[in-house]
């Protein structure tokens, strides 16, 4: 198919700029396909999804194994085996999608429509693109024929977008084996910050706060509304700060890329050591913090209920905020059940070989650029199932992206320029070949 032609406008800084046209090539036929199967969630259905990638692996003479993990719902497993054991990298992404309101949007969010230069549909950011990334990758180390050093895995996921009950966190508990030699993984989650059409930070997201979710329950709302009042407080910490290590490296790495914030963010050691970071912004605060929310009295039949939210800092078991949290809620009489609790998930490595690796590739393909960590606050990606379980997993955007087009990720008009997506294959194929096959 030929490529259209569109202008390019001067301004690249701008949301009405319109890129030079990029050849339509297999890699860009791929993502079409894909973000053409409606993995909406719910209800999810992957299993097309899973089909759909199997038959590219299976094309190339690969035999993937889907795994069903719920009707209708399946994951995509595939292993190349390398000579010797251990340092096996897992290319992992997941395939379903937030919901998208055609009428909210330019285009229709699941034809993969090709417009100024932009692949428009859900999905195209978050995150087939990466998963298309990830395949290529994967049958180029196939393709060639020379068995790796170590083992390359590919695995795609459900339901992630919904907590990943029938994702992840099943797939991981009734079949650990897909983890077999890995120690490394490769996810979503990072960002690459471009300005003018070029990177000039990518940050390698490195961890997550750790997430219980819980209901303090009982039949007066007057209870409840005081337990809401005693927790108020802590939605915004003001004292004692805590800074991880991680945490510190991630503010300094960012520091010279921030006009507003950066003397802070320099200086973060005196202004933690000081107790007073009441000058930071609100996203850079919660890291230093545990943090709770509560949200809007519910009903649940006959009781009424109050959702409570706890996030705390990665470097300890959340139960000492949580039995903080189930007395206040016992002191008015009410009971505490919890729905979901992570395990203490500590922060991946940057100091590890690979992440050395992907530095380098990072800087090779993208020039002179600063490359640094991300610790996340609110933000929960699969990654979470992984390093419990001694897995060093980044996220990793390998293509740039400007600010307006992140502004459709779970909203409309989610969009990516095909150039930089055929970027982010060339990023991923050698970064994948460069590991597997290092002596």
């Amino acid at each position: 198919m030929g490529a259209l032609a569109f202008y390019n406008s001067r301004d690249s800084d701008s949301d009405l700029y319109i890129p030079g046209n990029t050849p339509i090539t297999p890699e860009i036929e791929i993502l079409r396909d894909y973000v053409r199967i409606d993995t909406t969630n719910p209800p999810g259905n992957e299993l097309a999804a899973a089909r759909f990638l199997a038959g590219h692996l299976r094309a190339a003479g690969v035999e993937p194994e889907i795994i069903e993990t719920a009707p209708g719902r399946a994951a995509l497993y595939a292993r190349i085996e390398g000579k010797r054991r251990g340092d096996g990298l897992l290319l992992m992404h997941h395939m379903d999608v937030m919901p998208a309101d055609p009428a909210e949007w330019s285009y229709p969010p699941f034809e993969a429509e090709i417009k100024q230069n932009m692949m428009w549909g859900r999905g195209t950011l978050d995150m087939k693109s990466i998963g298309v990334c990830h395949l290529l990758a994967f049958l180029s180390v196939f393709r060639s024929s020379i068995q790796p050093e170590r083992d390359l895995v590919f695995l795609a996921v459900p339901d992630e977008e919904r907590g990943s009950r029938a994702g992840a966190e099943w797939l991981f508990d009734h079949r650990p084996d897909v983890l077999d030699e890995v120690r490394y993984a490769l996810n979503e989650g990072g960002i690459t910050e471009t300005i003018a059409g070029e990177v000039n930070y990518v940050g390698i997201e490195i961890g997550t706060k750790i997430l219980t979710t819980a209901r303090a329950y009982s039949s007066d709302r007057g209870a409840l509304e005081r337990i809401s009042v005693a927790l108020e407080p802590w939605a915004d910490p003001k004292s004692s700060p805590r800074l991880l290590p991680g945490v510190r490296e991630y503010f300094l790495s960012v520091a010279d890329n921030r006009i507003r914030y950066s003397e802070e963010l320099r200086n973060i050691d005196r202004l933690v050591a000081d107790g007073d970071v009441s000058s930071l912004p609100t996203t850079y605060r919660r890291l230093l913090f545990d943090v709770i929310w509560t949200g809007k009295i519910g009903a649940d039949r006959e009781e009424l209920f109050l959702p409570i939210v706890i996030h705390t800092l990665p470097d300890r078991d959340p139960g000492m905020v949580i039995d903080m949290v189930g007395r206040i809620v016992e002191s008015e009489g009410a009971r505490m059940a919890i729905n979901r609790r992570m395990p203490a998930t500590p922060l991946s490595s940057t100091s590890s070989p690979f992440y050395r690796e992907l530095s380098e590739v990072v800087r090779e393909h993208f020039g002179d650029v600063r490359v640094g960590p991300l610790v996340v606050g609110t933000i929960l990606t699969d990654s979470r199932f992984l390093r419990p379980r001694g897995i060093d997993a980044y996220g990793f955007w390998p293509y740039p992206v400007d600010f307006f087009q992140t502004q459709g990720i779970h909203k409309a008009d989610e969009r990516i320029r095909l150039d930089w997506y055929l970027d982010g294959v060339n990023v991923v194929r050698d970064l994948t070949e460069r590991w597997v096959y290092a002596r």
